[in-house]
This record gives C-alpha cells, sequence and structure tokens, in this order.
C-alpha cells in the first residue's frame, strides 16, 4: 500500500512538472499565425473527442494538455456546439474560452431538458450550457409566470401559489443565443400543450383527477419508476392508496424535500416534516416534483387495474409486486437484503 501511494505520489509530481514545463506554452501562449479554419464541435461530443478533432486539424499540440486544462477549469459541461472560426495560433486557454463563451459562428444552439429534472435541475443545466445567466433568475420566472395562465388553458387548474415545475416538459430545444428566459419558458409551455391533445384531456376528465393533479402523479412516476413497462402497473398502486388514504411512500418525495438522490433515503430524511414527505403524510404531495415526460404522464391517466399495493425494485432494475404488506416485507428480505 505504502509503495502504491509513493508511485501515485511520484507520478502526480512528474505530471506537475510535465504541465509546468511543457503545457504551459500550450495552454497560454498564443503565436503568431494568421491562419485559420472552420472547426465544428458537435452536439453530444465530449472533451476527449473535441480534444482529438483539434489535435488532427493541428490546432492544438497535445490532446493530454488540453484535456488535463478543461478538467481543472471544470469546463467539460459549459462547451458548446456549433462552428468557430479558430486562428491556428490560439493556446489551449483561448480555446476553451472561445467554446465556452458563445462565439460560435451559428445563432442558435439546442438544450437539453432531462425526464423528471427538477426546475432547479433545469435552471443550473440552461446556466451551465450557457442559455441563461443566472438560475435563480429562472426560478424567479417561473414563480412569476405560475400566478398566471399566460393564456395557457392547461395551467387553469393551478393553483397560483405554485411555480410552473411540472409544465417544464422535457425535450431538446432548438432556441437563439440571444434569448430570453421567457422564449425559454415559451417553448417548453407550446411544447407541453402541443403534447396534451384533445383526447388526452377529455381522458383526464374522465379520470376525476385535474391536468395539476395527472402532473403531480406523473412526476412521482417519472422518478420512482424507470421501466416504462411498469408505470401504469405501479400507477394503478399509487392511485389505490391515495384513495384510500394510505401513504405513497414514495422515496423520490423524499429526495425532492432532503435536495438529495439516494436510492434509499436514511431514516432522519423519512421524519422530516414536509407535506412532500409522503412516509409521514397520506394523499399526493402538494405539487409536482419535477417535469415528467410522455410515459410517466399517460401512466399517471391510464393506469393497469391490479391486485397489488406494494412494489420494490431488485437490484437488477426488476419490479417485484406484493398484495399483503407482509409479503413486501418478504420480498425486501429476499432481494434487497
Amino acid at each position: 500500500m505504502k509503495k502504491a501511494i509513493v508511485y501515485l505520489i511520484i507520478i502526480l509530481v512528474l505530471a506537475s512538472i510535465f504541465i509546468l514545463a511543457y503545457g504551459y506554452s500550450a495552454i497560454y501562449k498564443s503565436s503568431l499565425s494568421s491562419e485559420s479554419e472552420i472547426f465544428v464541435i458537435e452536439s453530444g461530443q465530449g472533451v476527449k473527442q473535441i480534444g482529438s478533432n483539434l489535435k488532427q486539424a493541428d490546432f492544438i499540440s497535445s490532446q493530454f494538455v488540453f484535456e488535463t486544462y478543461v478538467w481543472l477549469r471544470r469546463a467539460q459541461s459549459r462547451f458548446q456546439a456549433g462552428e468557430y472560426e479558430l486562428n491556428k495560433g490560439l493556446s489551449i486557454k483561448e480555446l476553451v474560452d472561445f467554446f465556452t463563451g458563445g462565439n460560435s459562428l451559428s445563432k442558435e444552439q439546442d438544450i437539453k431538458i432531462i425526464e423528471g429534472w427538477n426546475a432547479r435541475e433545469i435552471a443550473e443545466s440552461l446556466e451551465a450550457q450557457g442559455a441563461i445567466n443566472n438560475a435563480n433568475d429562472f426560478l424567479d420566472k417561473i414563480k412569476y409566470y405560475g400566478s398566471n395562465t399566460n393564456g395557457y388553458d392547461f395551467l387553469a387548474d393551478k393553483p397560483a401559489k405554485f411555480s410552473l415545475e411540472g409544465y417544464l416538459f422535457p425535450d431538446t430545444y432548438r432556441i437563439y443565443k440571444d434569448a430570453t428566459i421567457e422564449d425559454i419558458l415559451k417553448k417548453m409551455l407550446d411544447n407541453f400543450d402541443s403534447k396534451l391533445t384533445p383526447k388526452t384531456r377529455e381522458d383526464i376528465k374522465k379520470s376525476g383527477h385535474t391536468i395539476f393533479e395527472i402532473l403531480t402523479m406523473a412526476s412521482i412516476i417519472e422518478l420512482e419508476v424507470p421501466a416504462s413497462l411498469d408505470r401504469r402497473m405501479i400507477s394503478d398502486i399509487f392511485w389505490k392508496r391515495v384513495e384510500a388514504g394510505m401513504p405513497l411512500q414514495s422515496d423520490a418525495t423524499i429526495n425532492y424535500v432532503t435536495g438529495k438522490n439516494e436510492p434509499s433515503p436514511s431514516l432522519d430524511d423519512l421524519k422530516v416534516d414536509s407535506l412532500y414527505n409522503t412516509y409521514l403524510y397520506p394523499d399526493l404531495p402538494p405539487g409536482p416534483i419535477g417535469n415528467p415526460g410522455v410515459s410517466a404522464i399517460e401512466a399517471a391517466i391510464y393506469r393497469t387495474p391490479n391486485d397489488y399495493w406494494f412494489y420494490l425494485s431488485k437490484p437488477n432494475g426488476e419490479t417485484v409486486y406484493s398484495k399483503t404488506h407482509d409479503e413486501h416485507v418478504q420480498n425486501k428480505f429476499k432481494y434487497l437484503k
């Protein structure tokens, strides 16, 4: 063990010397070259692929130094896809500044919103993608927008005190680089409006629930049930619990309260006094805990009737259903010990 630590220290020292001796000029110093070419970063490309492409195009002399510098700057998530007109004399620092500063020739960019993300996660991602300047500005705006319908009829049954959490439809959006937060929100709400077809709206009415209630349930299903095939089954379990006055006991709602991302919340977490704690309080939580996609929304509407009241997910992702609490406890001991 001691030898391994010594070797590790030696490697780190050598790497530091290399960065200082060889990497300094590559990172910070520009040459006088005036030659320029178009360089393209494709959507979804990682730093390794970008570094390889830069090396092949002779923009950098060392892919290792480039990747190391990006890692030290923690700039991996801030690279923006697009076309760039680059001078062959740019240093690595200048290249990274260029790629993260919104300097592509394109006036548009793609932003990606993942299914299940809550509003804060969306806001932080938009800031990291360079689509907005400040995550808190986005959060403030969805609170303000949440206080009225803004012409969207699907917001009519949403209590005014709640933000647009649940309605920020997850998708990949093409926006202008100078788009305002209002522009981005309009794209999300317009997309949600198009996904909520007339038939879907009519079926929600037939279910006896409001759109807001459906989204609240769908947001839980989105985070609780990764496998789409199980979602409608578990939707029925959850709705039966609501109707029977039983707690939902959703770990996802606990994580929403604590801000954690734990597969199994601690005993202390389960005691947190919040209406979003569905271990302590029966019925649905006050509002959505994230922004669900189509599959989860449909599962909340079109539940598959069954005789089960409990379920658990095995380590391999398979769902095990139980009709009684005793059977559920036995399954937990059998599959989760």
